[in-house]
């Protein structure tokens, strides 16, 4: 019998890929690999220390250093003891949070010399508008997904090397370059890398997208951080990889600018970027 282990991002499609009765075992990638600190290809510990330090700074110290820590080198070691004969499938979305995890995985695999490799990328699925990932799909609708799987090509391979590189070295001109790419191995990844330049300070107004659809929703008169998501995720285009903690910790940097362009009024100066005691909905939200 074959042995399968499937390969996802974020703890929603794990569990949805768990219950689907798919052959194997399911294994959730924890990382948020197209900003911050970290060498291309396999990490070293220097780099799982800086990435540790960042994650926890990223989620507002809702991870705590050593959980992630600990998570970062257990996952490592994961890919490390991965039997040839394994058949790994990567489930992944279209969004740049999935593309740069998956070409980082790719890459990590590559390094390993597995083989036995295929890739559901799932861009759509019928009657589901706007698609936005994994996450809206079913158990069953995963499961219908699984035969259109396809084994990564050596110029798969090639190619996420290629970008992850440039996630890794944050360099402006690769992503200049993979994003007008009009054919690519991985033909997700302009789109993708196209959405990390779009959050990068535009030259006039000094924002991001998520930043400015932000601005623009408050602006509309919505105050409360649900409010506020909801108005963002309306005006965005799909894929979005972004979740709440993103939009907070935006909107946190938003009033935090010197000077501050937005104002937070609730039982603490921020927005509750994880776990929190105090809810959402006693937090506002006005421009200055």
């Amino acid at each position: 019998m074959k042995k399968f282990l499937h390969i996802t991002s974020g703890d929603c499609a794990g569990d949805l890929l768990k219950q689907a009765g798919l052959p194997g075992e399911v294994f959730v990638w924890h990382d948020l690999l197209y900003e911050g600190p970290r060498n291309p290809g396999w990490p070293n510990e220097n780099t799982l220390l800086a990435r540790a330090g960042f994650l926890e700074a990223s989620t507002d110290g809702g991870l705590k250093y050593a959980e992630i820590l600990k998570e970062l080198q257990s996952q490592y070691r994961e890919l490390k003891t991965i039997d040839e004969e394994t058949h790994i499938v990567l489930w992944f979305d279209a969004c740049l949070f999935d593309q740069s995890m998956l070409c980082h995985l790719l890459t990590c695999l590559h390094l390993r010399g597995l083989q036995k490799i295929k890739l559901l990328c799932i861009d759509a699925f019928p009657g589901i508008e706007p698609y936005n990932g994994l996450g809206q799909l079913t158990p069953q609708q995963l499961a219908s997904c699984f035969e259109n799987r396809r084994a990564v090509s050596d110029e798969q391979f090639e190619f996420a090397e290629i970008v992850d590189n440039a996630f890794a070295t944050q360099n402006f001109e690769s992503f200049k370059a993979l994003s007008a790419l009009v054919s690519a191995p991985l033909p997700w990844i302009p789109a993708a890398v196209k959405r990390w330049l779009d959050e990068q300070p535009h030259p006039e107004t000094g924002f991001g997208k998520l930043e400015t659809l932000v601005l623009k929703a408050i602006a509309d008169g919505k105050q409360s951080p649900g409010e506020i998501f909801r108005s963002v995720a309306a005006a965005d285009t799909p894929p979005q990889y972004w979740g709440d903690s993103t939009l907070w910790a935006k909107i946190n940097g938003l009033a935090e600018r010197k000077p501050a362009l937005v104002h937070i009024e609730g039982p603490t100066s921020r927005i509750p970027q994880w776990e929190s005691p105090h809810p959402l909905q006693d937090f506002k939200i006005t421009l200055l």
